[in-house]
């Protein structure tokens, strides 16, 4: 287990974020990441104070893509204390819609659709076992269930 120095008000809580997979153009929307770790990556971040997790995902895909994102379903949440490296996160999931043409901003280098079985190998954080998830969602309906 990773021993995670207290927050602030000596409270050692994950921390909340989500994680949007934008269907475009027969695909799915990857971003570049700037920061480390480097990799491709759903659009996604943390989440503000004062801001729902839909608010959320809805602004950093618009932040990191251009794109404005209808947000379409919950995939799951994710909270393995290792899915990140920089510190135990919790992401909410969501699929969402989205037209035009996704251009890389804020925290990403580069953002570009990916089709769904010609997907980049070097996936940031658990990214590649959330697609695996999606692509299953999308083949039966079943969503994760732990």
């Amino acid at each position: 287990m990773t021993h995670l120095a207290p927050a602030e008000g000596g409270h050692r809580n994950p921390v909340p974020t989500v994680d949007a997979i934008i269907e475009l153009a027969g695909g799915v929307v990857l971003i570049r990441r700037r920061n480390p770790p480097h990799g491709w990556a759903l659009p996604g971040g943390f989440v503000d104070v004062g801001e729902t997790v839909e608010q959320a995902a809805v602004r950093e895909a618009r932040e990191e893509t251009g794109l404005d994102v209808r947000l379409e379903a919950l995939l799951h949440v994710y909270s393995d204390p290792a899915r990140d490296p920089r510190k135990h996160t919790i992401s909410v999931v969501f699929v969402a819609t989205a037209e035009g043409s996704p251009i890389g901003q804020d925290d990403a280098e580069e953002a570009r659709v990916f089709p769904l079985d010609g997907l980049p190998d070097d996936l940031a954080f658990d990214h590649g076992q959330i697609l695996t998830d999606y692509l299953e969602y999308r083949l039966t309906g079943r969503r994760p269930l732990g």
